[in-house]
């Protein structure tokens, strides 16, 4: 699989990521900003649909919200976890599939590029290895990040390692 990243000129202004973890209940995301140093955490949070109202009207919240948080830091780019499932849970990956639909949708409206990532490559590019647990991911953002503790929920803590992911990949694009 081929990714290209879209240039920019670091020097210029601060590259930031904004990276997701969609959902339907809960979408994770994280805004990173690329520094001369190490990536810098902005801000995390997580944008949560309504669970009584019609699939429709939670996947307009998705939007919505993903596009307010756009509005407000205004990233260069949108890295996003593919949908990940399993012949067991069929329903759960077009739920999935619909929400990260309407992000797609969000980010692609206010002109974001965006970027998908799979699991492994995420797991693989924070730890070594595609098949890291969450702990294992966790403790690789909390030190790649310098935090005094583990990031919670695990939407955020995903959301976050999709942006680091991200920042890796094309810190090493930049430099060729």
């Amino acid at each position: 699989m081929s990714v290209t990243f879209p240039h920019f000129d670091v020097a210029a202004r601060p590259h930031t990521v904004l990276g997701i973890d969609p959902g339907l209940n809960r979408t994770g995301y994280a805004i990173l900003e690329r520094s001369a140093r190490a990536p810098v955490l902005r801000e995390g949070g997580v944008i949560q649909s309504t669970s009584g109202l019609s699939l429709a009207e939670r996947i307009l919240e998705l939007g919505r919200g993903l596009r307010e948080v756009i509005d407000e830091f205004k990233p260069q780019v949108v890295a996003i976890e593919q949908v990940f499932s399993t012949s067991q849970f069929p329903k759960t990956a077009i739920l999935m599939a619909h929400a990260r639909g309407a992000l797609l949708y969000a980010a692609s409206d206010a002109g974001v590029p965006v970027v998908h990532y799979t699991p492994t490559q995420v797991k693989r590019l924070l730890t070594g290895s595609g098949k890291a647990s969450k702990e294992q991911i966790q403790h690789a953002i909390r030190q790649e990040l310098k935090l005094d503790k583990i990031l919670e929920p695990n939407d955020v803590a995903d959301a976050f390692a999709v942006a680091l992911c991200h920042y890796y990949s094309s810190r090493a694009v930049i430099r060729n």
